[in-house]
């Protein structure tokens, strides 16, 4: 897989202009992120219009409801002909199958390939000391991101997203089949931002990441064209 089929850049803004905008700015990005901000603005015509450019979608909304919810939800999302769909882990054992059957289901209704169904473990915000205080679970966060993992792997999803602080271990305790997904990854040069547990895109890969979900290093900077570019080369 080349450098540059390994990053993921995040269409994190507010509008379908801007989204356009970046598009236009970035031609050899092949693989865009769609989360809550710019799907719940614009709706789903950015998707419409990455699929018109041959690109392909992570369409991470992070569902997190009761299993009859998420099943309805990832039906609708199937139509969608997105490449990757995120759901919580927390969701539960039974809210995951039900979203998987739904999403297969919803897939071969409208005659489309079905989204690799992939589980958030731990949100990138979030350190130790939150996961112990704030969320009151008691439990190391490497072995709750990996017992997330695991979950979500024994319900039959493709893959989970986590830190790369963790993708080492999921990945040994996981296997190679199994698809991670790091988001907060952030080259030396570039601001750190809210993530709490990032890590360098070369690092990243080399402990066991599939794809690097990439946003404001590149899409924030006065030249995204040469820090996609940077990052590529940095990745080898």
């Amino acid at each position: 897989m080349n450098a540059d089929s390994r990053i993921i850049v995040a269409l994190d803004v507010s509008s379908l202009e801007s989204a356009i905008d970046l598009l236009d700015k970035l031609p050899d990005v092949s693989f865009w992120k769609v989360g809550l901000e710019l799907f719940v603005s614009s709706g789903p015509e950015i998707l419409a219009i990455l699929k018109e450019r041959q690109k392909r979608i992570f369409l991470d909304l992070k569902f997190h409801d009761i299993p009859n919810t998420v099943a309805g939800a990832c039906r609708a999302a199937a139509k969608y002909n997105v490449d990757l769909l995120t759901i919580h882990s927390t969701c539960g054992k039974d809210a995951l199958k039900a979203a998987l059957v739904a999403l297969e289901e919803g897939a071969a209704a409208v005659d489309k390939p079905s989204p690799k169904l992939i589980a958030i473990t731990l949100l990138t915000s979030l350190n130790s000391r939150q996961l112990a205080f704030e969320l009151k679970v008691p439990l190391e966060l490497p072995e709750y991101a990996l017992h997330m993992a695991l979950l979500a792997k024994e319900t039959g999803l493709a893959g989970a997203v986590c830190s790369p602080q963790e993708v080492e271990q999921l990945r040994m305790s996981c296997g190679d089949d199994f698809l991670l997904v790091c988001p907060g990854v952030r080259p030396k040069w570039a601001d750190g931002g809210d993530q709490r547990r990032s890590m360098t895109p070369k690092a990243a890969i080399n402990a066991g990441a599939d794809y690097l979900v990439i946003g404001r290093p590149i899409t924030a900077s006065t030249d995204p064209v040469a820090a996609f570019a940077r990052i590529c080369e940095e990745l080898g």
